[in-house]
């Protein structure tokens, strides 16, 4: 109960701060409207004894007050509405808002490749909504039922103290409710590993690229049998915690039942004795009625706020994990060149959720100027290796160091501004060409001639040049009029994002071809070997780059082979040839490919 206290009391202070005047009003509407009915009641009772009376102006007056006071239960709530619905609607947005920026506001990606991380994510999309209007409404409505279960009580205590017991009827109900709906939260977590795979299938099948692997292959059907089984799986859970739950409610609903019958009896023979008047037998009947409709209301308020107050909950679960990623404050500046180079000092990393090392005790050093190639079999190490330089995570052990300062001394949002990359899982934002490539450098997004530099860097003119109205060619399903591109269109202009920083520190460049030929990306990289000569003349800028084709890797001036997460050789092509070690037995392998 207190996690859900803690919830109202969030979306109270949420909608105060979007607009004050718009809650109160909706509060006091709200509020009106909830006490009507039960005020409504004494009005009937005094109907029923003035009819029996024969009083008629004292008939009407009752009859012209519960009129009124049904009108106001009636319509309040929809002007109500119109106030608390913006509201609901304004937090959403800031749930929104706050979610994107917790996400792509993080140092690392550790919380996105964490599985429980990906579990809790799958629920909270499926709960966010609730954080709308729908929330006011259940907020606002149980504030009203407070107020219309406490005018109820005042009503019942004056006929009878007895009658005050009717309200604590209620209490197993919303006991009993609040069980049920912890049943469904954790059911609801147990599913969320099968939704979520169920929703990568439904994903894999209405997406376009896919499409065309799923027909060759004849893989509609098993898409769709795995995908129901999953769902299959996933309801099962959900449907027995449902089950469960309701036997719960109506358990609860069972012991008010008794309670009510209980009271109406009580009044009823006292009326039949001569101690009560016939309009307070009604006055009871109405109230009791109310009673257990305010008891079921209560149920369903008290489920919905529950699945609130947890959604609220989530958020807070999911600030403290991007809390817990803050990298140390930073005490050096990130140098304007590189004069030595980076050097990694035995550094280890582990995933938290592998229980194995993926580098162990490597040690290397990447000379200022540098182009470097980093080369092993899958699994080998290389892509976590630059993800430790470009900081998305920090090593578990050693030092990542530049010209002798450890990088987590640098700020973090200098280090990237000094930082450029291309990769192989690369954005697809779907804007105008221009913007595609532009926000590579965020300031000169909108720039042509900056963009236009980009794209003759990376060698990849030529999709531009092929689109109808150049960069201002909208691109992407979401765009009116978007042009769709393949995949390898894609990947040339996440190139030329790349390289929108004229003079970076480091250029990353992992497996950035690979939806390429093989004669394309030799034409690239021959284009990428004289910006990294630019780049080392400029800045000392280092070039690192991660390629399977070695082809292209045998340009790079120093090349570095990983194995198991260790280094198993460095040097030069000629060098490493030369040894006979692995990186001449896979060479071979490979060239034999091409003969």
């Amino acid at each position: 109960m207190t996690e859900t206290l803690r919830g109202c009391w969030e979306l109270l202070r949420m909608s105060w701060r979007q607009h004050p005047a718009k809650l109160i009003l909706a509060l006091l509407l709200k509020t009106a409207e909830a006490a009507a009915l039960p005020l409504a009641a004494p009005a009937l009772g005094a109907l029923t004894d003035a009819a029996v009376a024969r009083e008629p102006a004292a008939a009407a007056r009752a009859a012209a007050t519960a009129a009124v006071l049904a009108m106001a239960a009636l319509t309040l709530g929809h002007f109500a509405h119109v106030a608390y619905f913006e509201l609901g609607e304004q937090n959403l947005l800031a749930k929104d808002r706050e979610l994107i920026e917790l996400v792509t506001g993080s140092a690392g990606l550790a919380h996105q490749e964490r599985p429980e991380y990906a579990d809790r994510m799958q629920v909270l999309r499926q709960e966010l909504r609730r954080t709308g209007s729908s929330s006011m409404e259940a907020l606002l409505s149980a504030l009203g039922t407070a107020v219309a279960v406490t005018i109820t009580a005042v009503l019942l205590a004056r006929l009878n103290p007895w009658l005050l017991l009717l309200p604590l009827a209620a209490v197993p109900p919303l006991l009993l409710g609040r069980a049920a709906e912890a049943r469904l939260a954790r059911a609801r977590e147990s599913a969320a590993q099968v939704s979520r795979q169920a929703q990568h299938l439904f994903d894999l099948a209405i997406d376009p690229e896919a499409g065309k692997e799923l027909r060759v292959g004849d893989l509609s059907a098993e898409i769709r049998t795995r995908h129901a089984g999953l769902w299959r799986d996933g309801t099962s859970i959900l449907f027995s915690a449902e089950v469960r739950a309701a036997a719960l409610r109506v358990a609860g609903q069972a012991v008010f039942a008794v309670g009510f019958g209980a009271a109406t009896l009580l009044v009823v023979r006292e009326a039949a004795a001569g101690r009560r008047t016939i309009g307070d037998a009604v006055l009871v009947i109405a109230l009791a009625a109310q009673v257990n409709q305010q008891v079921a209301v209560a149920v369903s308020l008290l489920r919905e706020l529950q699945r609130v107050a947890r959604t609220l909950a989530d958020f807070r679960w999911m600030r403290a994990v991007y809390a817990g990623q803050a990298p140390p404050p930073p005490d050096a500046a990130v140098p304007d060149r590189i004069r030595h180079g980076i050097r990694l000092r035995d550094v280890s990393f582990e995933y938290p959720w592998t229980g194995r090392p993926t580098l162990d005790g490597v040690d290397l050093f990447l000379p200022a100027g540098a182009t470097v190639a980093v080369v092993g079999e899958n699994g080998a190490g290389k892509t976590t290796l630059v993800k430790l330089l470009c900081r998305f995570y920090e090593p578990t052990r050693g030092r990542v160091e530049l010209d002798g300062v450890d990088v987590v001394r640098f700020p973090l949002e200098d280090w990237r501004a000094r930082t450029s990359a291309a990769f192989q899982d690369f954005l697809r934002p779907e804007f105008t060409a221009r913007t595609v490539v532009g926000v590579g450098d965020l300031p000169l997004a909108d720039s042509t001639d900056a963009v236009t530099a980009a794209l003759h860097r990376a060698g990849t003119q030529d999709v531009v040049d092929n689109l109808e109205h150049g960069l201002d060619t909208a691109l992407g399903a979401s765009l009116p009029d978007g042009r769709q591109l393949s995949g390898g269109q894609w990947q040339k202009l996440a190139l030329g994002r790349g390289m929108m920083r004229t003079a970076p520190l480091l250029l990353v460049l992992d497996e950035p071809t690979a939806a390429l030929d093989a004669e394309a990306e030799f034409e690239l990289f021959q284009g990428y070997a004289a910006n990294a000569a630019r780049v080392a003349e400029q800045t000392g800028g280092i070039t690192v780059l991660v390629s399977h084709r070695f082809s292209t890797v045998r340009m790079a001036d120093l090349i570095i082979v990983l194995a198991d997460g260790r280094v198993a050789e460095v040097g030069s092509h000629d060098d490493l040839i030369a040894r006979g070690g692995p990186y001449a037995e896979l060479y071979q392998l490979q060239a034999a490919g091409y003969r």
